[in-house]
């Protein structure tokens, strides 16, 4: 039997995520209109973003030159172009980042290792506190392949998220890989016409769900909470010469 408190905990939820942005990239291989596998698992969060009235923004990076390098305008240091400061702007704009990737031979895409290079080439900027400018946003992951890797990826996307700044919620991960090898992926047609493979898959479909929803709560409790609080994290007032409780080396 459905437990009464966990019924009346999600009957009763009125959350207003209005407020919120959110950025989906998807780091597929293939650039548009060419059908995307990782675009067609991203659906199952944009799905519920939109329908919370989070405002959405969806980029697939292929489609742009990013130029390879960790600064954040590579045109400054040799590149004939680099797309990457337009893209920075959504990227900064949003409450939520829910980066898509394909698994290729055990790995993130190309694409993505070049998203997350380019990411890191912000994480020296600091937000108006002081913090590192990706304190109070939050970001999760979703992964298609066709081989195993969906926990190996998210846990190096998800470090580097992390590891720049971003809040990672509880179980902000999600994928699809069908049968290792050569076959169907994500969402083609299935040949005895009756779907489409993948999306019956409760699984894929429950987990997909569950990091949406997290990642949504954990961006409305940092917002209401006007982010993380920035003692004991100021990058500027540690230059300034503030310690926060750290011990003296000297006395130690």
């Amino acid at each position: 039997m459905l437990d009464e408190t966990q019924q009346k905990l999600c009957d009763e939820n009125t959350t207003d995520f209005s407020d919120l942005t959110a950025l989906t990239i998807n780091c597929t291989l293939k650039p548009s209109p060419d059908g995307s596998h990782t675009d067609k698992l991203l659906g199952i969060p944009e799905t519920i973003l939109v329908r919370n009235d989070v405002s959405l923004e969806q980029v697939r990076l292929v489609d742009h030159t990013i130029a390879p390098g960790v600064y954040p305008d590579m045109t400054q240091h040799g590149a004939a172009q680099d797309d990457w400061p337009a893209i920075w702007e959504k990227v900064k704009a949003a409450d939520i980042l829910i980066i898509g990737t394909p698994i290729w031979l055990g790995e993130k895409s190309s694409v993505c290792q070049r998203l997350i290079e380019r990411l890191y080439a912000h994480s020296g900027q600091t937000n108006d506190k002081g913090q590192y400018i990706f304190y109070g946003k939050v970001g999760g992951c979703i992964v298609t392949g066709n081989e195993d890797g969906i926990k190996h990826v998210a846990m190096g996307v998800l470090y580097s998220l992390q590891h720049v700044g971003y809040t990672i919620p509880p179980q902000a991960d999600a994928g699809w890989i069908g049968e290792a090898g050569p076959g169907p992926s994500y969402g083609d047609a299935k040949e005895d016409g009756s779907g489409y493979v993948g999306f019956d898959n409760d699984f894929t479909r429950r987990n997909s769900t569950f990091a949406t929803w997290n990642l949504m709560h954990m961006a409305r409790m940092l917002k209401n909470a006007g982010g993380i609080p920035c003692h004991g994290n100021s990058v500027d007032l540690w230059k300034e010469g503030r310690r926060f409780d750290a011990p003296n080396p000297e006395y130690r």
